[in-house]
Parts: C-alpha cells; structure tokens; sequence
C-alpha cells in the first residue's frame, strides 16, 4: 500500500499512480492500493512516521 499527499491542486487516480510505478519499479514494488491523505505523520525532524501509517492501512 502507497500513502500519498498530493500537492495542492493536483488531482492524480489511484489508477495512475500504480502504473506510473509498473512503469519506472521493479514489478515486487509497485503498490496494490493506494490511500490519499491530507497530510502524513512526521517527526520533529521531519522524517515520515511510518509506523503511524501502518494502523491507518489496515
């Protein structure tokens, strides 16, 4: 599952977005979904907080 904020006044399916990746990745890292959020978990240092994300996939 791919998490994605996109930019404000883009607009991009879900569809997209995974053959994009078919596209450009090897095919054992193109996502089977896709979850659009308005903004994702960071720490204070910026990093993205991937383990916040995980309960929020399933």
């Amino acid at each position: 599952k791919a998490f994605v904020r996109l930019h404000e006044g883009a607009s991009v399916t879900s569809r997209e977005i995974i053959a994009f990746c078919k596209k450009h990745l090897a095919h054992f890292k193109v996502p089977r979904s896709v979850e659009f959020m308005e903004d994702l978990p960071l720490s204070s240092t910026g990093k993205v907080l991937r383990r916040l994300l995980r309960p929020a996939g399933k």
